[in-house]
């Protein structure tokens, strides 16, 4: 039987380096009405492999992935604390929120919401790797990229990470293998509002 990790869709950065009109992850890619943004376009991919999906996020894009996903596999980040002031979401806290959401998966695809060129292929080509190893990355021509596997014997060390650290140190202490694809759009990512004049090009 196949394992069935979930794909865990990072959407609760605040996008600073973007510096365009509003947030980087409602940039539409095209210009009919209606076109997906970035963030749909990210789900779209993810749902179309039939993998659990869980979308973690803020208020404002929540709406969104209501859209997309159950309810139970939304999970909303307070933006603000106890006191009103701005709480900052790393990366870590994010990872640590979807894993938790999604505790009885089968392992654990971590894709960040600004790469909406990674194909459905793709993310099942990882999910595939994690049937034989216990960390594993999409890699295109040789280069790592996204989405990054982990699987449920990393349950405990996923769940230790914190602040703005990302999953690195794991990839890094696990000798990670690469599952080659044929999908530059695992490079591909939006941090600014030139990357989005090229992805759009």
């Amino acid at each position: 039987m196949k394992r069935r990790p979930a794909v865990v869709v990072l959407a609760a950065g605040r996008g600073s380096r973007f510096r365009g009109p509003g947030h980087k992850l409602e940039q539409r890619l095209g210009g009919a009405p209606g076109a997906d943004t970035l963030l749909t376009r990210t789900l779209r991919h993810a749902i179309a492999t039939q993998l659990p999906v869980v979308v973690v996020t803020t208020a404002a894009f929540a709406a969104t992935a209501h859209r997309f996903v159950a309810a139970r596999d939304v999970v909303t980040l307070p933006e603000r604390d106890a006191a009103g002031q701005p709480q900052p979401i790393g990366m870590g806290h994010s990872i640590v929120a979807g894993v938790s959401a999604s505790g009885d998966a089968d392992g654990w695809l971590i894709l960040p919401a600004d790469m909406p060129l990674v194909q459905p292929a793709t993310m099942l080509a990882v999910a595939q790797g994690l049937e034989r190893y216990p960390v594993c990355f999409a890699q295109y021509r040789g280069i790592q990229g996204h989405p990054v596997g982990f699987g449920t014997e990393l349950y405990s060390e996923l769940m230790a990470l914190h602040g703005d650290e990302g999953a690195r140190r794991i990839v890094a202490r696990y000798a990670a293998q690469p599952v080659p694809v044929d999908d530059p759009g695992v490079h591909i990512d939006v941090d600014t509002a030139e990357d989005l004049a090229r992805l759009l090009g």
